[in-house]
Formats: structure tokens, C-alpha cells, sequence
């Protein structure tokens, strides 16, 4: 059957997260356990009590709110995450978290009682930019992180994930890890390129996540005057680092259509006009469908640092910082999108995630899936992402049409 949402109560409850950590050009600036993260937990912790949900958290900070079924069955997990990007956008994540709480809002109003007990969710850290890898939380309930090793992880000011969970009150006692089996996930997610809407679409069904692998390189050299210093006597740390970049940025084109390489990251030592680069540290990541392209992408870049460093005298080394393999859903989930988006009227397309979500680790604990919104212009990790209201909705009322398909399944 499907299923509709209070429009306006889901539009407010956007605007009252978008205001929490908002900036003055209309995007988001609300960092993983800072004290924006903190104001919306604990607003999120409060509405999820106001509609009955038992509400937990874990010790690594992923809050649970769970409405039981009429049966003691494997729950139905939905939801996303409410941390951003430095000056991002309002939609990324907080998307999916505000449209999980207002399905259970419109069960209440209605006294639908499912089959499957439902659970709602906030993953700590899934944007990974204050602390990395990105997908903290969901990965340490999986079962794929370490929680001490990701516990000890550090900002750029030294200050660690665990005491910075203990200062804002969501270091939980609860395990981080599943408390029981769950039958599904599902997650709405801001698109984040431009497919649906260049296809005309309203909503996405998607199939899979591709994979990632991230890391960081940093060249050696010999500071030196800019001005004094002949260029054979150089040993330039900046020369060593601009080779492997431009590597990152050409090695997609000779690898898949949905390859794509980013260095989003650097960081020059004594970084002065004046001074020969002694020390060059960037990061470099690679996204594809196809594992085994991206550990081609990897071996090719670092192969170029090799021949970077011996060209220019250099000495360098190599940091790994996350390692996802790429992700296929179920047949199970993707037809319960579907079969939402078609039972809703919605003009949909299946379409693969060129971004990685909490769903990457979600599937390795139950069957998962994810509803894409349209983003405009493909634009996200930016102050001018834009889904507009009709669209938001339109994603979340599939959404919540998908649960109730699942949470109503026996089998």
C-alpha cells in the first residue's frame, strides 16, 4: 500500500534541523560531536521520546529508537546521519534521519501497528571530514572498524573521537554492535550528482554503492631559499606532490566510466612564497563499482609517487585511510523501492550511488537497499545543494511506503 507523510510537518521538521549549525548562505556547517552535533542529537533524542519511540544509544554514539511490532521478529532499520560537511548542505544525510522520525510520526497518527518492530537511526560520523575514515559509526556497529582503534582517531587539533563522545553526553553504555538480527535497512539519501534530474526523474531506486579507497602521501625534501637555491640543487617536496596529483586527476580516464579520482587535501611545509616546500602531505581517493579498478587506481598512483620521489631526491611514504568494497542490494530491497516509487505515481530509474553511505556497512549485518531525492544541478558537500521541498517529499513518501512493504513482510 502506499503511504503519505504530513507534508508540512516533514518541511518543518527540515527547517528546524537546517537552522541547528546553519550558515548565513543557507548551508550547513555541523561537524561530527561537535556542539551543533550535540544540539541536534539531543533534539533528535527528544522527538523520537515524543512519539514513543525506546530510545538508545550506543558507546560509540549511534542513537536508536525503536517501535515494537506485533511480533518479536527481526526489526526493520531505517535512517541516516545528521552530522556535515564543513559548510555543506542542509539535505545530505539529515535528509533520510528527518523522514525516518516523520514515518513514525504518521504510524502513530494513524494506530498502524506493523508485523516487524521498527527501528529509526543516527550514525555517528558518516561524513568522515573532522575525524576519518568516514563511516565511523555504522562500520564500528558492523563489525568492520575497531572501536579502540576508532575511539583513539584525532581531529586536526589533536582531540580524540572518545573524549570529544564523553564531552557532549553520547558515549552510551550500550554495545556498539547489532543487539539482535535485523530483517532490513533502508536509507534516503540525497542523490549527490545529476542523473535523476537529467532523466527527468522524481526519485532513484538504487542498486548498489560503488567502492573507495583513500589514503595520504607525503614527499620529503629540503627547505631552501626560493631565490638563492639553483634548481638542480633542489630537493622539492611541492615538484614530488603536483606529479602524483596530476596522476590521481588522469587515472580515471584510462580505467572505467564511473571511475573518478579526487585530491581533496594538502598540506605544505613551511608553506611560505620564499622558502623551497620541505615536507607535502595530500590525500588522494578513488571511487568505482569495481573493486579491482580501484586497486589498479591505487597501485598506479603510488607507483607515480615512487617515480616522483627518485625524480626530485625525494624521500615519501604512504598512509591508507579507508577501504570499501563496492556494495549490490538485494532484489528484496530494490523492489521494495520500486514497487513504492510505482505505487506512489513517482517517475523513477534504477541508478548506482556514486557516493558511499552508512548502507556500504549496513548490508554486511541484513538485507539493505536506498531511495535517492534529486539533487539540482548535482550538487552536494556544498552550501548550494538544493532538493527542492516537492522533491524531499516525494523521495521520503517513497521511503516510508518502502518500510511499511518490508516491516509488513513475514517471511
Amino acid at each position: 500500500m502506499s503511504f503519505t507523510l504530513d507534508r508540512e510537518r516533514f518541511i518543518s521538521a527540515m527547517k528546524i534541523q537546517a537552522d541547528i549549525g546553519g550558515t548565513a548562505n543557507g548551508g550547513l556547517h555541523r561537524l561530527a560531536l561537535s556542539d551543533e552535533d550535540k544540539e541536534i542529537r539531543d533534539w533528535f533524542c527528544e522527538e523520537m521520546e515524543a512519539a514513543g519511540l525506546s530510545v538508545r544509544v550506543d558507546e560509540f554514539g549511534n542513537i536508536f529508537g525503536r517501535r515494537e511490532g506485533k511480533r518479536s521478529i527481526e526489526p526493520v532499520l531505517v535512517g541516516s546521519h545528521l552530522d556535515s560537511q564543513p559548510y555543506g548542505g542542509i539535505y545530505d544525510g539529515a535528509l533520510g534521519t528527518v523522514a525516518a522520525l516523520e514515518f513514525i510520526r504518521e504510524l502513530n497518527d494513524r494506530g498502524i501497528e506493523t508485523e516487524r518492530p521498527i527501528e529509526i537511526v543516527n550514525w555517528t560520523n558518516e561524513e568522515g571530514s573532522r575525524f576519518q575514515p568516514t563511516l565511523q559509526g555504522s562500520g564500528v556497529w558492523a563489525g568492520v572498524l575497531d572501536l579502540a582503534e576508532q575511539y583513539a582517531t584525532t581531529d586536526e587539533e589533536g582531540v580524540s573521537v572518545e573524549a570529544e563522545l564523553e564531552r557532549i553526553g553520547y558515549k552510551g553504555e550500550v554495545p556498539a554492535e547489532p543487539h539482535e538480527q535485523y530483517d532490513s535497512y533502508l536509507e534516503l539519501h540525497v542523490e549527490q550528482g545529476p542523473y535523476l534530474e537529467e532523466n527527468g526523474m522524481d526519485v532513484g531506486v538504487v542498486t548498489g554503492i560503488v567502492g573507495l579507497t583513500w589514503g595520504a602521501i607525503s614527499f620529503h625534501g629540503e627547505a631552501n631559499h626560493s631565490g638563492a637555491t639553483p634548481m638542480h640543487h633542489r630537493n622539492d617536496a611541492m615538484v614530488g606532490a603536483a606529479d602524483v596529483i596530476t596522476q590521481v586527476r588522469r587515472t580515471p580516464n584510462s580505467l572505467g566510466d564511473r571511475t573518478v579520482g579526487t585530491v581533496g587535501f594538502i598540506d605544505a611545509k613551511p608553506n611560505s612564497i620564499n622558502i623551497v616546500p620541505e615536507e607535502v602531505t595530500f590525500t588522494y581517493g578513488f571511487r568505482d563499482p569495481d573493486a579491482s579498478i580501484l586497486e589498479q587506481a591505487k597501485t598506479e598512483v603510488l607507483r607515480e609517487a615512487e617515480n616522483a620521489a627518485e625524480r626530485e631526491g625525494l624521500t615519501w611514504e604512504h598512509e591508507d585511510r579507508a577501504e570499501a568494497d563496492p556494495v549490490f542490494f538485494p532484489d528484496r530491497c530494490v523492489d521494495a523501492v520500486e514497487g513504492a516509487a510505482s505505487e506512489l505515481g513517482y517517475d523513477s530509474m534504477r541508478i548506482f550511488s556514486g557516493g558511499v553511505h552508512d548502507a556500504t556497512h549496513a548490508h554486511k549485518v541484513c538485507d539493505s537497499g536506498m531511495v535517492f531525492a534529486v539533487s539540482e544541478g548535482g550538487k552536494s558537500h556544498t552550501e548550494e545543494e538544493f532538493t527542492s521541498w516537492d522533491d524531499c517529499y516525494s523521495a521520503a513518501t517513497t521511503l516510508a511506503t518502502a518500510v511499511l512493504t518490508l516491516a509488513k513482510d513475514e517471511a
